[in-house]
């Protein structure tokens, strides 16, 4: 039991590792909190950074989530991975570290379902760059993605095996990043959301 508690702060500590933040601070000299749209995810290091920062964070971001998916392997405990990934995610939204304010949710959960089921993680990256490309909308291609790995883990179930597990915390994920994403939702649908012009 005192196990499973360490296990799980520790995925919530590591997920609250405020990856923009730091990358701004240490080597812009740069609070991204205080530019763009104030969020310490990637997209807005992207747009506040450039695209060295950008790509820096996300990665870091996904690994967050990924580390925090493996603790119960790396330990031995009996605790889905699922989880541990998920209290992660908590973290980079919620971070102790950086007054509880963090990011959208998306990397971290993508680093978590890397970590479990690799292959989704691939589709779900390609889904996301079709719609990016179509859509020109990062918050809408992040939404989109989730949804596709919520209808990937019911086909995966339909056709193989059930993974509840997966299906429930792929769900929860999914609700996180539009919940996260709710002004940008609303932009969206007043078409004053701004487009990607790199792709």
């Amino acid at each position: 039991m005192i196990e499973t508690i360490a296990t799980l702060i520790l995925a919530y500590l590591l997920g609250s590792i405020p990856s923009g933040l730091i990358i701004g601070k240490v080597f812009y000299k740069t609070d991204i909190r205080e530019h763009g749209s104030g969020n310490l995810g990637g997209t807005n290091t992207f747009r506040t950074l450039g695209v060295k920062a950008g790509l820096a964070v996300t990665i870091a971001d996904i690994l967050k989530g990924t580390l925090a998916a493996s603790l119960p392997v790396l330990f031995h405990l009996d605790i889905n991975p699922l989880l541990s990934g998920m209290i992660s995610v908590i973290g980079h939204m919620y971070p102790v570290f950086a007054g509880f304010r963090g990011g959208k949710a998306v990397a971290t959960s993508g680093g978590v379902v890397l970590f479990y089921a690799p292959l989704m993680f691939l589709i779900v990256i390609i889904v996301f760059f079709i719609s990016l490309y179509s859509t020109k909308y990062v918050s809408l291609s992040s939404i989109i993605a989730g949804l596709s790995a919520i209808t990937y883990a019911i086909v995966r179930g339909i056709i193989n095996n059930w993974d509840i597990p997966l299906i429930i915390i792929v769900t929860i994920l999914t609700t996180f990043v539009i919940y996260r994403h709710r002004s940008n939702i609303k932009r969206i649908l007043n078409k004053t959301e701004p487009k990607i012009k790199w792709l």
